[in-house]
């Protein structure tokens, strides 16, 4: 009997135990479930802290940049062509020998006033004087005759065949002495111009030929600035348009107006000639140089900024804005620039304050702190 109740014994215990083993696996697969949950709120949790603390450290990490800025105003602007040029004379001549010859005498020096026609240097011409004393006797000859034949011609003495004859010989005598003069021109260099000796090389007894040596004559009373101008000015550059002239050796300017453009464009240098003429100046010299600043392009009630105000990107042209000390980007259209100003022809109306100093320093929404500001 002892064993038939052991038996049951048992198994009434494996039975008690089994529900009780089921229910902790349910609980730890419950815990499972929760703790996996909980885990990934965790990981969702702290992806946005750390998003966060990205966004907050970006935002601590900017810094403020120290920059200038001016307040755009409107005005006149005007764009010059700057152009080097030389002075020259109206009157710059060489007056040369007509003939072969040796120089017997020279009336004049460097640096001496000579009036047109004056006698300059003389060739030797002894033969032709000869010549000419020759034909001067013949011609004052003829001369008496002639006026002897036309007083009894007057009476009616003698025939008109005698008087005619005389009349000939009086005239050709004439024209012969004449073209002997005109042969004796050519021995001597005559001054063209009114003028200074400029330059004269030559010394007595040497012998010279037409068109090799000369006397250079120059007028400094009537001088003139000569130049180029790029065939691309062709339509902004003509005659009375303002200029300026500088004269950097002389540490002189003259603002005058274009007394002459050219029509023609040079098919070598693609360019025209400019002359501008000037007043009596006594250190102005023929070929020193000056620098001509046209005005070929002029407006009232412009905007023009400082060029390193005026920031450049591949697809883009633009300047910054001081807002609230916040760098704005300000997308504009450039026009002419001169003298370190660009012309903004569109993008700003005038009152906005530009950031100028440090402009190519910052970005779009940067924050500025404005150390200098021109009104």
């Amino acid at each position: 009997m002892k064993k038939l109740i052991y038996i049951p014994a048992i198994l009434l215990i494996a039975a008690c135990n089994k529900p009780k083993e089921n229910a902790t696996g349910a609980a730890r697969q419950k815990d499972s479930v929760e703790l996996v949950n909980l885990k990934k709120q965790a990981a969702d949790i702290n992806a946005k802290i750390a998003k966060l603390q990205t966004e907050l450290g970006k935002k601590d990490s900017v810094k403020t940049t120290d920059v200038g800025a001016i307040t755009v105003k409107t005005g006149n602007f005007t764009n010059y062509v700057q152009i080097q040029g030389k002075i020259d004379a109206q009157d710059n001549v060489m007056a040369y020998s007509q003939t072969p010859g040796s120089i017997t005498n020279i009336y004049v020096k460097p640096g001496a006033h000579v009036n047109k026609g004056q006698i300059l240097v003389q060739l030797d011409n002894s033969v032709l004087s000869q010549q000419l004393a020759q034909a001067e006797t013949k011609l004052n000859l003829d001369k008496t005759l002639y006026e002897r034949q036309k007083n009894l011609w007057d009476q009616k003495i003698g025939t008109e065949v005698q008087f005619l004859q005389a009349q000939q010989a009086l005239q050709s005598s004439t024209k012969q002495m004449s073209l002997l003069r005109q042969q004796a021109d050519q021995f001597r260099i005559i001054s063209p111009i009114s003028g200074t000796v400029d330059q004269m090389d030559l010394k007595l007894g040497q012998v010279i030929q037409p068109g090799t040596n000369g006397i250079r004559i120059v007028n400094a009373d009537n001088l003139k600035v000569k130049a180029d101008v790029p065939e691309s000015y062709s339509t902004s550059v003509n005659q009375g348009d303002k200029v300026l002239v500088l004269f950097p050796d002389a540490n002189d300017s003259l603002a005058t107006t274009i007394t002459f453009a050219a029509k023609v464009i040079d098919p070598g240098s693609r360019s025209f000639g400019v002359e501008i003429k000037l007043p009596q100046n006594k250190e102005f010299r023929p070929n020193m140089t000056a620098v001509l600043k046209i005005a070929d392009y002029s407006k009232s009630h412009a905007i023009a900024i400082p060029v390193n105000a005026v920031q450049h990107s591949d697809t883009s042209t633009f300047v910054f804005i001081n807002n609230n000390n916040i760098a704005k980007k300000q997308m504009v259209k450039v026009g002419a620039t001169y003298g370190g100003k660009s012309e903004i022809i569109q993008g700003l109306k005038g009152g906005e304050q530009i950031i100028t100093e440090g402009a190519s320093d910052i970005e779009d929404g940067d924050k500025v702190r404005i150390l200098n500001s021109a009104n």
